[in-house]
């Protein structure tokens, strides 16, 4: 193949640490404050619901990713569902974009994290400065091969998982394990609010579709790609449930919708001290810089797979190299531009968009054509449509209300993918061997 990928290059352990650092570093570091703005003071248990909601939706990828386990796993999964059509191009488009969405949503973090434990405003150019610079360091990370982003992956997964999980058991410990996050709002207000907050928390734990994309790297795939996901998923749940927790032992609930962009760093000063407080923010770091490394890895083989599947357009613009480092620059030159222009809470919901309605045309993909050829059972596969579509129109309704232009934002973006597709495929027809099982 065109994008020179190697066989057996990531082991389970390395997969698994890949999953867990982007769902760690996207998840409960970017977006407790967002969380706990629409849930409310039940913010902890929307981790949950997430979890839930995600553990259907995983049901579909691992089956298939046992299945055929393959370097551009959704764009695989698209494909085989679709065929070579408009909507399998344009829903693996939208999951390519909103893993660089997430790119720049950590990105930010990243930077939010560090001026915080600078003591600099948060509020200048300095910010997507320095997103861009670690995206940049993101990069150069990943030109230096596989094994660099294996053992960095594991080694950093290691260190935020651990102390990720000992700032909430400190934090607990030293808040007497009471909840000081209480609410506001009627019970109504609260209701929507949660059901539409597990759009980001289904957000968060979207970062196990990192391993999908790198199956055919990983030893054993057949078998190790969805041993990865499960464990991953299980992981962090864990930690964002802990750390959830500890946060609202720390803070009341406005507090922490105030430090939204940072809201651990900001938790564990009362709970910690200021040495515990600048521990968090290094742990930040370390999160949100390896989460990206690895976000960074994925995506850019899932874009070399769909180019060499002929369902996206390609030029190398004078660049040498195979087509991987072609869309390792195109990955990092998009995400640079999000993180420029957008602020973390509009990232986040752009991405949920994006990735809710890629999620539920896989789902209805697979069970329309591929359920007893996988082996899937149809009720858990209808059941992760219905999740997701009542969690995508309770979001949608409440960034109507209160940000609608980044409702039409994502609406146009996501209508301008599929026209593009469409004109790009009547263009260029793929070729006809590619699998197809339906229209």
């Amino acid at each position: 193949m065109s994008f020179d990928y190697r066989e057996n290059s990531i082991t389970l352990l390395d997969a698994i640490a890949m999953g867990t650092g982007v769902m760690i570093g996207a998840g409960i570091l970017a977006l407790t404050g967002q969380i706990a703005d629409l849930a409310g003071r039940l913010f902890p248990f929307a981790f949950i619901a997430g979890a839930v909601v995600t553990a259907f939706s995983a049901y579909t990828y691992v089956k298939m990713s046992n299945a055929y386990p393959s370097a551009g796993g959704i764009g695989m999964i698209l494909q085989k569902a679709y065929g070579a059509t408009t909507i399998a191009a344009g829903a693996a488009l939208l999951m390519a974009l909103s893993m660089v969405i997430n790119e720049s949503l950590v990105a930010r973090t990243f930077a939010n994290y560090l001026l915080r434990g600078l003591d600099m405003p948060r509020d200048t150019w300095m910010v997507p400065a320095i997103g861009v610079g670690v995206i940049v360091f993101a990069w150069l990370i990943n030109v230096s091969g596989n094994r660099s982003v294996g053992w960095l992956s594991v080694l950093m997964a290691a260190l935020k998982v651990g102390g990720i999980t000992l700032f909430g058991a400190a934090a607990l410990w030293a808040g007497g394990f009471s909840f000081e996050a209480t609410g506001r709002g009627g019970e109504t207000t609260v209701a929507a609010g949660f059901v539409a907050s597990m759009a980001l928390a289904i957000l968060a734990f979207k970062g196990f579709t990192t391993i999908t994309n790198s199956g055919a790297e990983i030893t054993k795939p057949h078998r190790n790609v969805g041993r990865a996901i499960v464990i991953s998923i299980a992981v962090c749940t864990l930690v964002y449930l802990l750390v959830a927790f500890a946060v609202g032992s720390s803070l009341p609930l406005d507090q922490i919708v105030e430090a939204r962009d940072y809201a651990l760093a900001e938790a564990a000063e009362p709970a910690l001290g200021r040495t515990g407080f600048y521990l968090t923010v290094a742990l930040a770091l370390v999160a949100t810089a390896s989460g990206l490394i690895a976000s960074v890895f994925a995506v850019s083989r899932m874009l070399a797979m769909l180019t060499d599947m002929k369902m996206i357009p390609h030029s190398h613009f004078g660049m040498p190299g195979v087509i991987r480092d072609h869309t390792l620059v195109y990955t990092v030159v998009i995400a640079s531009l999000l993180t420029v222009f957008f602020d973390l809470s509009r990232i986040a919901s752009l991405g949920a968009f994006f990735y809710l309605i890629m999620d539920i045309l896989i789902h209805w993909g697979v069970f329309r054509n591929l359920r007893e050829e996988v082996g899937a059972r149809g009720w858990i596969l209808l059941t992760a449509i219905g999740l997701d579509a009542v969690v995508l129109a309770a979001f949608a309704a409440m960034k109507w209300q209160a940000d609608p232009s980044i409702v039409l934002i994502a609406v146009a973006g996501i209508g301008v993918v599929f026209v593009f597709e469409h004109v790009f495929l009547r263009l260029r027809p793929p070729p006809r061997h590619n699998h197809r099982h339906g229209a």
